[in-house]
């Protein structure tokens, strides 16, 4: 849900749009949008720094993100996605890696609820949780948009033929 003085602005990524919502308080939601979507012509002031860091992440000039963020959610959810924006640029961690880091490593499916309920994508980077076994699990934006970014963090190296 949407306050009445929340500002939007769409900004086409290689994988889809952006829909980037927030204010003063700092970016509540950033998901990603099937279909036509064209970049917005004007950025509301208080989104230009995150459509800029988003430019730059996927033009592989940013590995992190300083943005203020507000996202909504339960105490728990909050946790989990703190700890998500923890897990290093090119790296991963399974949910049960990440189960034990909030304290409990029982909560593995609570700890996956939370990252599929996570509302600012690629910033809060639950693309970078995976299965125990590796596999690439469970992604609100798809499988493959969880595989590109994995692949843009940390693409596969060429062997040297000498």
């Amino acid at each position: 849900m949407f306050l009445e003085f929340d500002k939007v602005a769409y900004y086409k990524t290689p994988i889809g749009t952006a829909r980037i919502v927030g204010d003063d308080d700092g970016i509540s939601s950033i998901t990603v949008i099937d279909g036509e979507q064209e970049s917005s012509k004007k950025i509301p002031e208080c989104l230009k720094d995150c459509v800029t860091q988003l430019e730059e992440y996927f033009d592989k000039k940013r590995t992190t993100f300083n943005l203020k963020l507000n996202p909504q959610g339960t105490e728990f959810q909050k946790n989990v996605w703190n700890h998500l924006s923890q897990v290093p640029y090119a790296s991963t961690r399974s949910y049960l890696e990440q189960s034990r880091n909030i304290g409990d490593e029982k909560a593995i499916r609570a700890v996956a609820s939370a990252n599929g309920k996570n509302p600012i994508w690629i910033v809060i980077p639950c693309h970078r949780i995976v299965g125990s076994d590796g596999s690439l699990t469970g992604y609100a934006g798809g499988l493959w948009r969880k595989r590109w970014l994995l692949e843009h963090e940390n693409p596969p190296t060429q062997q040297s033929l000498f």
